[in-house]
């Protein structure tokens, strides 16, 4: 069976309310103050179903011009919508403010009551209801049924109820593939059950049991029960009307405008990106930085409008533009909005979302407008594209995918291979899944190359430049998890070798100027001189007036070609006198065994200086092994 959420609309004392209870028999007025006012504050809610076809949930929104931000709120879910229109008054100013209101929120289908029709002549319905026709035109509406209706004597109850069949029958529910959003209208406490909220589920599906958590504020609670149309029932779906029993929060701590989802894969935003349509009946130009309200879904918050290509929007036209949220909120792509002033109160536009998680934009950025025009018209696979190409150097994770565009994991899961597979996107970390655009990922590439040409031109006497210097090297917005794809693309494209911890570029080897040549010479004669106790690093330093950065850079070059042999980080020998000692300390341990450092010492004549850096060199050389405080030889 379908499930579709069907909303009343219309201005203040045309008969939105008796309608509902003469099509269901429930008085969706529940509080007293309604009763005694005779006209509707808060929404109202009924259901009525066709067995076997569709049961709609019934949303009735109040009339009343100080009550349009509730009215709103039960807009955000409709899938139809029954404009309803007193024959005795004909369209008055809140019939015109809910049509645009229901355009601007993304109502596509509806019907239209003509409701009173008892208290008016034939001849006079007749032309009340041309009158709405000619109106209608150009709406969502236009060409509507138009249905006189009597709440009172029943007349054309039946003839509406079959044009809602006929109408559900072209109406599409809303989606169950994407994760569950209940956006919150009214929260209250049952005794023995505790916290229930109620609103209309937007898509996907809540079970009983799932951990769920309350946006913005992100609390966590537990589903303990579900409630369709009043009954229990251990799943809802899309476009069904739900009350939803909370465990693990008190009611005190839900608000209408919360949003119950599943745990950890929305965000709530404090800017959206948007397609903004300024109303042809708004009074006035919308400038660029105006502060007004936005409705989506059960909330309200103050909004600053940031145009991107003009300083004011006239009456009639539309843009793009950011939103710039007062505190944050759940917005995905698609979801409708409306703005409305502050004072005095009026609906002014509205819109659509298009990214909930913009990154900064430059104002007449002609790349940026190409972009959101881009996603506006892309099909669900190119905002997924988009999406990961507009992170930039960041990168984009899965779970950020998720939350941005409204798609389940396993949706994403059928849109990414192929945008793999072509090259569109790279997938840089396996776990979480992060993905990055084809430029980004050759703008690091090409970053990463000219640090290594750079590098090895400011030093030419290095090999190599060590990957974790590398590495370090990567633009702090990028993930330093990024490097091994880097790396691993540029050395198939012939443009690195990668050697241990060295990163070189293929058939390069280290150059020494004369000068330079000259200087090693001198560094090699001095350690030679030196035999088995050769001066330290600060010791070579001074005897060779050069800093401690430029001795190692030729230390360095010397190990390479073999010329030195590296002992401690502050002690290096001429392979010689190391040659010498390594061979004399062998000869001792294959006649006597094993060799104490008090025997090294005196066999050697080195001081402690040189014999414990030498003893503990040995045996990182595996040619030697401690036992104790005894060397032996290492066998094999």
């Amino acid at each position: 069976m379908k499930h579709l959420i069907l909303g009343t609309a219309g201005h203040i004392d045309h008969g939105k309310t008796s309608l509902v209870k003469a099509l269901t028999g429930v008085d969706t007025d529940r509080l007293k103050e309604e009763k005694a006012r005779g006209i509707t504050i808060e929404l109202g809610f009924a259901h009525l179903e066709f067995p076997g076809e569709v049961r709609f949930g019934i949303v009735d929104v109040p009339g009343h011009e100080r009550f349009v931000r509730t009215m709103v709120a039960g807009v955000g879910g409709m899938d139809l919508v029954l404009l309803v229109i007193a024959a005795d008054e004909g369209v008055m100013p809140q019939t015109r403010e809910h049509l645009e209101i229901c355009n601007l929120l993304g109502v596509k289908r509806g019907l239209v009551v003509l409701t009173k029709c008892d208290l008016v002549e034939k001849e006079w319905l007749d032309l009340v209801a041309e009158e709405i026709r000619e109106y209608l035109g150009g709406s969502f509406l236009d060409g509507a049924p138009v249905i006189p209706v009597s709440s009172r004597t029943g007349e054309g109850l039946e003839l509406l109820k079959n044009e809602l069949k006929l109408a559900a029958a072209e109406t599409v529910q809303k989606r169950g593939d994407a994760a569950f959003r209940l956006p919150v209208d009214r929260v209250f406490t049952v005794t023995g059950f505790g916290t229930v909220v109620t609103g209309t589920l937007l898509s996907g599906q809540v079970s009983v049991g799932d951990e769920v958590e309350l946006l913005p504020g992100g609390l966590s609670c537990r589903v303990r029960g579900v409630q369709s149309f009043g009954s229990k029932v251990e799943r809802g779906g899309g476009g069904e009307r739900l009350a939803v029993n909370l465990q693990g929060v008190e009611h005190t701590e839900v608000s209408p405008g919360d949003v119950v989802t599943p745990r950890g894969v929305y965000r709530p935003t404090r800017a959206v990106d948007v397609k903004l349509n300024h109303l042809p009946s708004a009074p006035r130009e919308l400038v660029h930085r105006s502060t007004l309200r936005l409705h989506s879904a059960t909330y309200e918050v103050a909004a600053q409008v940031i145009l991107f290509d003009r300083s004011a929007l006239e009456p009639g036209e539309s843009c793009y533009a950011q939103l710039r949220l007062a505190r944050p909120v759940l917005l995905l792509p698609g979801d409708p909005f409306v703005l409305r002033t502050f004072s005095p109160q009026a609906t002014l536009g509205g819109g659509a979302v298009l990214d909930p998680a913009p990154p900064r934009r430059r104002r007449r950025s002609t790349e940026a407008l190409m972009l959101l025009e881009a996603v506006e018209a892309g099909c669900d696979q190119d905002r997924i594209r988009l999406m990961v190409e507009s992170s930039l150097l960041s990168g984009v994770s899965l779970e950020e995918l998720m939350s941005r565009s409204g798609l389940s994991a396993r949706k994403l899961d059928t849109l990414l291979p192929p945008l793999l597979t072509s090259g569109a996107i790279v997938q840089m970390v396996k776990e979480p899944r992060i993905f990055l655009g084809r430029a980004s990922f050759d703008q690091l590439k090409e970053k990463l190359s000219h640090e290594l040409v750079t590098f090895l031109r400011e030093n030419a006497m290095q090999e190599g430049i060590g990957k974790e210097e590398l590495k370090s090297r990567i633009p702090k917005r990028s993930d330093p998890r990024f490097f091994g794809p880097l790396l691993a693309s540029m050395e198939k494209e012939g443009l690195a070798v990668s050697d241990r911890d060295l990163v070189r570029l293929p058939g390069r080897s280290a150059e020494v100027s004369r000068d330079q040549a000259e200087f090693q010479r001198e560094l090699e004669t001095a350690l030679i001189d030196s035999a088995m106790e050769p001066p330290a690093v600060k010791e070579l330093c001074e005897r060779l007036s050069c800093r401690e950065k430029e001795l190692y850079e030729h230390l360095n070059h010397l190990i390479r070609e073999g010329r030195v042999v590296k002992v401690r980080s502050d002690l290096y020998y001429a392979p010689a006198p190391l040659a010498d000692i390594r061979s004399r300390l062998t000869g001792y341990l294959r006649e006597h065994g094993e060799i104490t450092p008090p025997e090294f010492r005196e066999f050697t004549g080195l001081s402690r200086k040189f014999m414990i850096p030498l003893l503990e060199y040995f045996d990182q050389e595996r040619l030697t092994i401690r036992s104790g405080d005894k060397r032996v030889l290492r066998r094999g």
